[in-house]
């Protein structure tokens, strides 16, 4: 009891000052379990920025989140769920485990270097004691056995030692090698990972059919630490056209079935068109250009009282907010008398239902339908998608707030005689550009981890010696035992092997070879330790 007592009392770090302390948390932080803690927990901290839509890939999407759960999303956004991979308490993990992977295999490289360094130990004084153990005899003389032994230990790739009576010999450190190798391309992972956050960039930018942009023109953008406008491949992109297909029955009616962007781009001299999947992106440059979303952009003309047009074919996107494309967006009109401002909800196949109203029922452009409500005054907001009613005055019909739906070609007139019409509906694609500094390194860490692990998982390591001292009745007896450290599986099947090919090397008969199990006979040879 006593003794529990004294081995419970100097696990804890109790009475330590503040250089124990440190030395403490250091080997707290660098041991193997709080690795696998961490690797577990940077894991998990990833899980958030697979469920939740984040601001640097899909803002319209992170809107839309806003706008369903507006008493959530501002906790969201306070706990960074919004920007996962940026967040403090990410980064925190993910330095905790820089920290941890260094402190791991630094220490590790070194013994593993004395180890690869020094000779395979000594021969053990009474070989029969270990995991697998065989014994033959010859008629050859102790020194051809031994140079047999030898023969055979290098062709099956052994490290050997020689000792007066016997040869110790080792294989399998590229167990550890791989095991190294694979902690050592975390780490470069880790690096590569953060190599291209600080030099790289994504923005994002919403392109109607028929429009372009010039790269570093975005809707928003996100660079890293040591990026910026400086660093933007100098690329124009012109997207044509954009084929959108949808499941047209069954129970998956209506889910996506593929995305197809046809666009045009230039830089300097060189120009080509490619077509732009959600996971075929065009790189230009090293940039890579994503195809992250889709929705549509309606098309309007808005004329005064007096028939005149003030606004004509400026496409307005409104952003979709469901499986139906269900968008919102908002139509400003600056130009207009005063200022004219409409909100709506666009339905790209609409149906009236009793208890909901007005709902789109598939996402295709099959019966489109746009409702509008309209504001006067100028918007300040920043916004192209939103309006910010604050300082703006909902316009009126009798008292009632005007409200109308409009199909393509018709309009919709206000109650001061101005109008408003929905020419066309297009589509547009969100484009994704990010900057692949870091891919390839990336990539060869992931390709150099990989293969650590399997040479960690395929390599055994394994220790053998074999020893020939004179019987009793003239023969050379032979003791060939093999020991594993750390894995002992196939140890017995490769003891069987050595014992077997050394006797066909002195032309003997292969040894009887031991059934599984305890050893429960006794030596036939006497034993002597060995010299080192």
């Amino acid at each position: 009891m006593v003794a529990v007592v004294e081995r419970t009392a100097s696990r804890t770090p109790k009475g330590l000052g503040p250089v124990g302390w440190a030395r403490w948390g250091w080997r707290t932080l660098t041991s193997m379990r709080t690795a696998l803690l961490l690797l577990l927990l940077l894991a998990l901290a990833a899980v958030p920025g697979s469920l939740l839509p984040q601001q640097g890939v899909n803002p319209s999407r992170v809107a839309a989140y806003r706008d369903e759960h507006p008493d959530l999303a501002p906790w969201v956004d306070r706990l960074g769920g919004f920007a996962v991979y940026s967040s403090p308490w990410f980064a925190a993990v993910y330095l905790l485990l820089f920290a941890s992977l260094i402190g791991c295999v630094v220490p590790r490289a070194r013994l593993h270097l004395r180890a690869i360094r020094s000779r395979p130990p000594a021969t053990p004084s009474r070989l029969e004691r270990l995991q697998e153990h065989r014994l033959l005899s010859s008629a050859a003389p102790a020194a051809d056995v031994l140079t047999a032994a030898r023969e055979a230990l290098d062709a099956g790739r052994y490290r050997h030692d020689d000792h007066p009576s016997s040869v110790a010999a080792e294989k399998g450190y590229l167990k550890e090698t791989g095991n190294l190798v694979f902690h050592v391309a975390l780490l470069l992972l880790l690096v590569a990972f953060a190599y291209g956050h600080l030099l790289g960039y994504t923005g994002n930018r919403v392109v109607t059919e028929g429009e372009g942009f010039g790269n570093g023109q975005y809707d928003s953008v996100s660079y890293g630490a040591s990026a910026g406008p400086g660093d933007v491949v100098p690329f124009t992109l012109h997207l044509d056209s954009l084929d959108v297909r949808y499941q047209q029955d069954g129970d998956q009616r209506g889910a996506p079935r593929g995305f197809d962007a046809k666009v045009r781009w230039t830089m300097g001299a060189r120009s080509g068109t490619a077509d732009i999947a959600p996971n075929e992106p065009l790189v230009v440059d090293g940039d890579k250009v994503f195809l992250t979303g889709n929705g549509y952009s309606l098309v309007f003309t808005v004329r005064d009282k007096d028939g005149t047009v003030v606004s004509k074919e400026r496409p307005s996107v409104f952003l979709p907010r469901d499986g139906n494309n269900t968008s919102i967006g908002a139509v400003k009109v600056p130009e207009a008398d005063g200022g004219l401002a409409f909100q709506g909800v666009f339905l790209p196949t609409e149906l009236m239902d009793s208890k909901q109203g007005p709902i789109s029922i598939f996402p295709d452009l099959l019966i489109p339908k746009v409702f509008l409500t309209a504001y006067t005054g100028v918007d300040a907001s920043a916004s192209v998608y939103t309006l910010d009613t604050t300082h703006l005055k909902q316009v009126s019909d009798n008292g009632v707030k005007w409200t109308r739906s409009i199909g393509i070609g018709e309009t919709a007139t206000l109650p001061d005689g101005s109008s408003i019409t929905l020419d066309t509906v297009r589509r547009f694609a969100n484009f994704q550009v990010s900057n692949s500094t870091g891919n390839l390194p990336t990539l060869a860490a992931a390709v150099l981890a990989l293969a650590g692990l399997t040479m960690s998982l395929l390599m055994r390591q394994r220790r053998v010696w074999v020893r020939a001292t004179p019987g009793a009745d003239g023969r050379t007896v032979v003791e060939v035992a093999g020991l594993g450290k750390g894995d002992s599986e196939g140890l017995r099947a490769e003891v069987d092997a050595l014992a077997a090919e050394l006797a066909r090397r002195l032309g003997e008969q292969p040894p009887d070879l031991r059934p599984p199990g305890p050893r429960t006979d006794t030596p036939q040879v006497a034993h002597r330790e060995e010299s080192t």
